[in-house]
């Protein structure tokens, strides 16, 4: 290896280290990563799932809070945005990376790594990045058929001491910090620190840019194998072996999870979803203010808990309620006394 391209990859692997998202959790910590991807011509839905090497259609659906019913050869447009979601994985090095090295993209005619990064991946990682983990010593000499692993960026940090989503965000020309932060309903300041930026002048167009996105309150418990289960707002996930879904909606801000209709990867039929002590009551199904939550799996059993957290709401409000019927009642009862006594003082 001569000394230049030797000095061109020790820089590509400090350009990764400089721009991959921070992922500062105990090494092998997992969660749910997502990315915006930019198509930069007409596909389809199940193009961009074979793509990203996404296991299954209905996990793109879910990103995208799209119809179950979405068929798999559903147009998209050149310049739509669709979210990709993958499993993000923490690294040793303080670094996030997609788990099970996905996706994988194989070298076709007239291919370079800065068309791949920039062009075919819409910016989502740049061409050091792949160099870098691909351990190529020259970025000009890769072959046809060559499989290269596309790093997407990835974080499972919490942010401002809370658990969110973290989302790659592309940049687009003319975008400033405090627009994206307006977009995502958060702060620019925040923003600025999570991506180690001292102004907004230092955002760059076409890059991956690291916004939190919340994250639905859940149930889950800390041995579940889905923990920490992160669903932002506006999308669903499948997890327990694909036998749950659940939704986030910011109404409440709180994850909503009910039996799915698909096919099992653990189990041959799903497991029973009955909360103990609480009669028939079913995972997602409600009785006046008390909820079957889902509360996570573990190889043998799905696990449910009884939620009324919404029942002290209900309580507060019905004795505000009782208390402003007894306020009346007093005051009607004090009008006839004293209309009584000057009857009789008359």
């Amino acid at each position: 290896m001569g000394l230049a391209t030797a000095l061109l990859t020790l820089l590509s692997i400090f350009t990764v280290m400089a721009r991959a998202f921070n992922c500062n959790g105990s090494s092998g910590t997992t969660c749910n990563g997502l990315v915006g991807y930019i198509s930069p011509n007409a596909t389809t839905l199940s193009n961009i799932t074979t793509m990203f090497g996404i296991p299954h259609f209905r996990y793109l659906l879910g990103a995208n809070n799209f119809l179950l019913s979405t068929p798999p050869n559903q147009t998209v447009s050149a310049k739509q945005l669709i979210k990709i979601p993958f499993t993000c994985h923490c690294t040793n090095n303080g670094t996030g990376i997609p788990l099970n090295r996905r996706p994988i993209y194989k070298v076709v005619a007239g291919d370079g790594l800065y068309h791949i990064a920039a062009e075919v991946f819409s910016g989502l990682v740049t061409y050091p990045e792949i160099q870098a983990v691909n351990n190529i010593s020259d970025p000009n000499l890769i072959e046809i058929g060559q499989e290269l692993w596309i790093p997407l960026p990835c974080s499972c940090d919490e942010v401002e001491g809370q658990r969110v989503v973290h989302y790659g965000h592309v940049v687009q020309a003319g975008s400033t910090v405090a627009e994206i932060a307006q977009q995502f309903n958060t702060s620019a300041d925040t923003l600025l620190k999570l991506n180690n930026l001292t102004s907004s002048d230092q955002l760059k167009a076409a890059t991956p840019f690291d916004v939190p996105l919340k994250a639905c309150a859940s149930m889950v418990r800390n041995g579940s194998l889905d923990y920490p289960l992160l669903v932002a707002n506006g999308t669903y996930v499948f997890t327990a072996g694909n036998c749950v879904m659940c939704k986030c909606d910011a109404a409440n801000w709180t994850l909503q999870c009910e039996p799915s209709q698909a096919k099992s990867s653990l189990w041959g039929i799903c497991p029973p979803m009955q909360c103990e002590g609480s009669g028939n009551l079913t995972l997602g199904n409600a009785s006046s203010c008390t909820t079957c939550a889902y509360a996570g799996y573990n190889n043998q059993t799905i696990l449910t808990m009884l939620d009324s957290s919404t029942c002290s709401g209900s309580g507060n409000n019905a004795s505000k309620s009782s208390l402003h019927s007894w306020s009346w009642s007093y005051l009607l009862i004090s009008i006839h006394l004293t209309l009584l006594c000057l009857h009789i003082i008359q």
